[in-house]
């Protein structure tokens, strides 16, 4: 999966543009301080729905694994509009059924485009915290399948995603986290 990549330079600007997504994260992580991110997160939506309407879904025929990855991560962060995010999963769905992505991207933006349309999510994959900072689980549609439809992803059971999560973002510095 992944082997040549047919744009190597949209696949360095997806690196680059995720690297500055993750600092920008980061440091609103270690400083509750948002800095330069509504800014990046707007840029790099703009960036990415142009590639989109110019190629498609950027998936690993395109891009490669990493150059995949990286639109996932910034589709994910697309937050403030929600209909790029519902046309970006229309694509991903297509891409995943070609093998030209990976199920478990289909399944956090399913998640994350479900979460903003008020639904309870099918993969377990969003976060928020209460008011009380602890992290908790967004709602989640048949919470008793929940770890049959993550293993369909290939996703870990909700259990080891659970204290993965809570490892690595301890109590929440942001309203919506995600792995």
């Amino acid at each position: 999966m992944g082997g040549a990549v047919n744009r190597p330079d949209l696949a360095a600007e997806l690196r680059r543009r995720t690297r500055s997504d993750q600092q920008a994260r980061d440091h609103l992580t270690r400083t509750g301080e948002p800095g330069g991110l509504l800014r990046i997160d707007a840029d790099n939506t703009a960036w990415l729905k142009a590639v989109v309407a110019e190629h498609g879904w950027p998936g690993r025929e395109l891009v490669g694994d990493q150059g995949a990855d990286d639109a996932w991560l910034l589709v994910q962060h697309a937050d403030r509009d929600p209909g790029f995010q519902h046309e970006a999963l229309e694509l991903l769905t297509g891409a995943v059924e070609a093998a030209d992505a990976p199920p478990r991207h289909l399944a956090y933006l399913t998640d994350r485009v479900l979460i903003a349309r008020g639904r309870p999510q099918l993969y377990g994959t969003q976060y928020t915290g209460d008011d009380t900072s602890s992290l908790r689980p967004q709602p989640v549609h048949e919470p008793e399948r929940l770890d049959e439809r993550r293993a369909a992803m290939g996703l870990e059971p909700a259990a080891a995603y659970d204290e993965r999560i809570r490892r690595a973002y301890g109590p929440a510095t942001d309203k919506e986290t995600t792995a």
